[in-house]
This record gives structure tokens, sequence and C-alpha cells, in this order.
């Protein structure tokens, strides 16, 4: 609750373009007439701080991307039934709680034709700062919110509310029943969840005994998995055409 912290210009100018309110800025110096004039000319009402970059790093304890920070007011999360409302392909993560990869997956949820994005109670929030950073701000495009507050409510009702909108449900993962990801059954289905797991770990037992598919990303060289937001670019690739 209360704020978060975008970075760099691309970042906050998509924050801003969604409606996020700004509090105030923390901006390099140069960046004040570079990359950053644009975002600084739709936050004339707010302070901003400024100081060379080998302050600013040393203020943050980290090296700012294009030399610019803003903090911002959050809002409240939607339903899961609005998100999903006229959703034909959304991306469920479950506990993934790196949040590059949170971000990673966003970006390419965005860019590869997902609707919406749901996550568990366990998953790293979009709106961390290294998330949305990652995500180039596509955190604020495309529809999210977490399906229950905690992974119990994952666990206990997640797949049958998922059932519940409409959705038929693919869980990535391997086992001795996965069909192959390019399955035309999965180009068929009207809606589609597709659920990716946590990193190393994977997907709970539970959750792929409940969903209607188990999908592989057929692979070579031995090589049996790939890193979460690789396999969600390959998925979201596939199933989102």
């Amino acid at each position: 609750e209360g704020m978060f912290i975008a970075e760099s210009p691309k970042v906050i100018e998509r924050a801003l373009n969604a409606g996020y309110t700004p509090v105030a800025v923390l901006v390099e110096k140069k960046q004040i007439e570079g990359e950053a004039a644009s975002v600084l000319a739709r936050c004339d009402e707010i302070p901003v701080y400024t100081a060379e970059f080998d302050v600013l790093a040393q203020l943050t304890g980290f090296k700012l991307t294009r030399g610019m920070l803003c903090a911002m007011r959050r809002r409240g999360l939607p339903e899961v039934e609005k998100v999903c409302q006229n959703a034909k392909k959304v991306a469920v993560l479950e506990n993934v709680m790196n949040p590059t990869n949170v971000g990673a997956i966003f970006r390419s949820a965005a860019a590869l034709n997902m609707d919406a994005v749901l996550l568990t109670g366990g998953c790293s929030n979009p709106l961390y700062r290294r998330a949305s950073r990652v995500s180039m701000g596509t955190v604020f495009q495309i529809p999210w919110t977490f399906i229950g507050e905690k992974q119990e409510d994952w666990i206990e009702n997640g797949i049958r509310r998922l059932h519940g909108l409409g959705f038929q449900t693919a869980a990535l993962a391997l086992s001795d029943d996965s069909v192959s990801i390019d399955d035309k059954r999965l180009r068929e289905e009207k809606k589609l969840a597709i659920i990716l797991g946590t990193e190393g770990d994977g997907l709970a037992e539970q959750t792929i005994a409940e969903c209607d598919y188990t999908v592989k990303i057929p692979m070579t060289h031995g090589v049996d998995s790939l890193n979460v937001a690789a396999a969600s670019a390959v998925a979201f690739w596939e199933l989102g055409r």
C-alpha cells in the first residue's frame, strides 16, 4: 500500500500514461534537459530533486537507469473477474519470486498477445522497482492483479476459479502425459490460461493435476528446462497467435 518507485524516463512515462500519480522525482542533472525532459514537463507541480550521477548512486545505493526515479502512488487492484472480463489468453504466475523474471514475463506477455496477467500471492509485486524497469513499463500497459491474497487461496480455489471464468488451463511442466506446445487442441481453445511455475521447483503437483493440459516445450541437446521468463516468451508466442 502507499507508494512505489518507478525507474527510468520510459517506465515513468508509461506509468503517467496509465494514470498513476507522481509524488516526487529524483533526477541526474544532465538528464533534466535530456531524456527526462518530457517527463518533467508532465510533473510540474511536484518536487524535483537533482544531483550529479555519483551523488545519486551513493544516495540510492545503485546506479540509476537513465538517471531518474519517481515516487508514485499505488492504486487499488482490480478484481480478477474484471481483469479477465474480455480476455481470451491470460498468463498465470505461480510463486514467481524473482522480480527480474516477473518483469521479463510481463514484457513478453504484452508483446506476444496475452490479454492479462494473474499472479499468486507468492509472486514478487510487478510494481517493485526492478520488476517494472525490466518490463520496460509494460506492467502499466497490460491488465493484471493477484488471484488470492495468500498462496493458500490459489491452491484451494485458483484453478476452479479460472474454470468458472470459462478458461481451459494449461500448465507448463514436464510429465509423462505432457502434450507439445504446438498441439492443435491448445490453439482451438477459445479461452486459455497459461500457468507458469516458480524458479527451480516449477508448478505445484496439485496445480498440474487440476489443469486441463500439461504442456511441454520440445528441447534438444539434453536440456530439460528453460528459465521461466524464456519459457514464457516461447509459450506466449506459440499460444498467443
